[in-house]
């Protein structure tokens, strides 16, 4: 896996996939940026939950399971100070579907946590506490 990051300006950059896709990355005006896009921290954070999102969603596929939609809400402690890394970070699943069985939402839920999201299992050996949770909405 590789990516690039390029320098655009001021507190601006501009990453770049290894399968070709862009983000813009800035930093708040106090720091020099413009403000124009989210911050590194913040996409580390997104990448977790997107990643055990997909984990979630697939294992829930697999297992047969109606999901309509499925929203990771994560929040996330840091501490104080340089370097501000991350201390704690709770990632909560808002699972909606038809019939959906709360054993499999949970199962999903802690199979992606313990054996399948890579982010997730790197930021617990790298001394985070992470946690998860879940919710169930039922649609007709």
């Amino acid at each position: 896996m590789k990516a690039t990051v390029k320098w655009v300006d001021n507190a601006m950059f501009l990453g770049e996939s290894g399968s070709g896709h862009s983000v813009v990355m800035d930093g708040p005006p106090d720091h020099g940026g413009r403000d124009m896009g989210i911050r590194p921290m913040e996409m580390l954070l997104v990448g977790l939950g997107g990643c055990a999102s997909f984990d979630v969603v697939g294992i829930l596929k697999k297992t047969r399971q109606n999901v309509v939609d499925c929203r990771a809400e994560l929040s996330a402690e840091r501490a104080d100070g340089v370097p501000s890394p991350f201390t704690k970070i709770h990632l909560q699943f808002v699972v909606t579907g038809h019939d959906l069985k709360e054993k499999q939402v949970a199962k999903a839920v802690e199979l992606s946590a313990t054996k399948y999201c890579s982010a997730s299992i790197m930021m617990e050996a790298a001394g985070v506490e992470v946690t998860h949770g879940y919710e169930i909405v039922e649609v007709d």
